[in-house]
């Protein structure tokens, strides 16, 4: 859903958008949200408020995920701009330029359930922004570009193609609940992408 459904402050955008050259890595995320809310009434309120606090709060140029997921499966544009092309994000400090955030709405840590429309939508994101000659299933070896993430600038990580946020920083994001589930999902991406290609087309898969 475009940015225009969860009414963005285009205003206080900062910048432009700058782009990701080669995607090469998928970061799933949580907002740290309560779980328990309207898909239709509460998101775009949400959302909105997440997007002031990512402004005013934190510094950055505009929301930092790529694509943020509710609980019913339903898929947002979040940082403008990266509708038809990969925008540069603000999720994953030293691999955002090499990559995509999706942040599940809520908080994921140990005990909750993760719904299985979220977990379909974000394996519906991260098979389309991944590239042809990626391996859901597969790793990449990633540089970092500053000294906040698990590892110094200029030094190199290999990470799953799907990764937690907390592989590449530190942090408990996206919570374990939902951190287990990357097994699942990596191979939920590799159906998808291989229905895709079979039907030289778009194809869609459940868990």
């Amino acid at each position: 859903m475009p940015r225009s459904v969860w009414h963005a402050d285009e205003k206080s955008v900062v910048e432009k958008p700058a782009y990701v050259d080669s995607v090469q890595a998928v970061f799933v995320h949580h907002t740290n949200h309560d779980n328990i809310y309207d898909c239709r009434k509460d998101v775009p309120v949400m959302l909105l408020s997440m997007e002031e606090h990512h402004i005013h709060d934190l510094g950055w140029s505009d929301l930092g995920y790529n694509y943020v997921v509710d609980r019913c499966g339903n898929i947002y544009e979040g940082r403008a701009g990266g509708r038809d092309r990969t925008v540069l994000g603000a999720h994953t400090e030293g691999f955002n330029a090499r990559s995509v955030g999706i942040a599940a709405l809520g908080h994921y840590g140990p005990g909750e359930k993760v719904p299985r429309p979220m977990l379909e939508a974000i394996a519906a994101v991260a098979a389309w922004k991944l590239p042809p000659r990626a391996n859901p299933l597969g790793r990449v070896r990633l540089t970092s570009s500053n000294d906040e993430s698990r590892v110094r600038k200029g030094a190199s990580m290999t990470l799953n193609v799907i990764s937690g946020h907390r592989d590449a920083y530190e942090t408990d994001c996206p919570g374990s609940a939902l951190y287990d589930e990357l097994p699942r999902l990596r191979r939920a991406v590799a159906r998808l992408r291989k229905r895709a290609q079979a039907a030289h087309g778009h194809g869609k898969g459940r868990f």
